[in-house]
């Protein structure tokens, strides 16, 4: 690799993914009010985890998916997470830990996807057990309004991650859960990078009332790391990371196996608390944060 930034083209072609949405009913995904309903804690705790569901991507020997089924359910109980923010999922384990969790917990999922030469985009199986499709996911123990896609730069041929949004209207906050793409995975183009992009797209879709994370596959910016040019000034400055101690701090504690920070949550939101939470399942540690969603608890 060679030192600065790639060389890459002013434009590349967007790719839309495939999304799967939990249909909700309508009844209950109204809520007109611009504040959080009444009589709804305003202290909410989110999550983000990457299951390393995908066996073939070096998560076979990380647990059974039906544990991993287990560490949701287990987040949600043990922890008081009310939202989860899933990378490397499966739909089979996303189904799985739906049905224990109850009628009560709604769920929204987007494929990944395989885009090759010739554009044709192939669906990411998982292995194993019958899980179904790899992706990223929603989890949440309130209805969820509205979740989408947002359209980022891709790579041209490879692996097609992306970046969903979405509104709990109940607490009247935004989700956006996001997976990015790692140095090299454009087969066609292997010294472009896409992190920057895709990290100006997620803070362009953010606002004041949005909590925005996932697995980033990048360290925190600092003077020693040769890919700080990727991250956006907004995102320490206008909103905090969930494990970001002053305003002028990046580090942040190791979220992966092999020491490094990969995992964050961002929000302007008053944040009431952050941990870290190794499920025994995965590569990557659960990172939870907990946020105030009290009228004018928002930056």
């Amino acid at each position: 690799m060679t030192r600065g930034r790639p060389h890459r083209p002013l434009l590349r072609p967007f790719s839309v993914r495939a999304s799967v949405l939990f249909v909700l009913p309508l009844a209950l995904l109204l809520t007109t009010s611009g504040v959080p309903s009444k009589g709804v804690d305003p202290r909410l705790r989110i999550a983000t985890w990457n299951m390393c569901g995908v066996d073939q991507w070096g998560c076979e020997n990380t647990g059974t998916h039906r544990r991993k089924a287990e560490a949701l359910v287990r987040l949600a109980s043990a922890d008081g997470v009310s939202v989860i923010m899933l990378q490397e999922v499966c739909t089979g384990d996303l189904a799985l830990a739906r049905q224990r969790l109850g009628a009560g917990w709604h769920s929204a999922f987007e494929a990944y996807t395989y885009r090759d030469a010739h554009g044709r985009h192939t669906p990411v199986r998982c292995t194993g057990g019958g899980s179904g499709d790899a992706g990223i996911a929603v989890l949440a123990s309130s209805p969820l309004k509205d979740v989408a896609p947002v359209p980022s730069r891709q790579p041209v041929v490879g692996l097609q991650r992306g970046i969903q949004c979405g509104s709990l209207p109940v607490h009247r906050i935004r989700i956006c859960n996001a997976h990015l793409s790692v140095v090299g995975s454009d087969r066609a183009h292997p010294g472009w990078e896409y992190r920057d992009d895709q990290l100006r797209t997620l803070v362009a879709a953010a606002g004041s009332r949005t909590v925005f994370g996932g697995d980033f596959n990048s360290s925190p910016p600092s003077r020693a790391d040769r890919y700080r040019w990727i991250w956006p000034h907004e995102a320490y400055r206008r909103y905090r990371e969930c494990d970001q101690r002053s305003a002028g701090s990046r580090a942040g504690r190791a979220t992966h196996r092999s020491g490094v920070k990969l995992d964050y949550q961002f929000t302007r939101l008053r944040r009431a608390g952050c941990a870290v939470r190794e499920t025994g399942v995965s590569d990557h540690l659960a990172v939870v944060m907990t946020v105030r969603t009290d009228p004018g608890d928002s930056g």
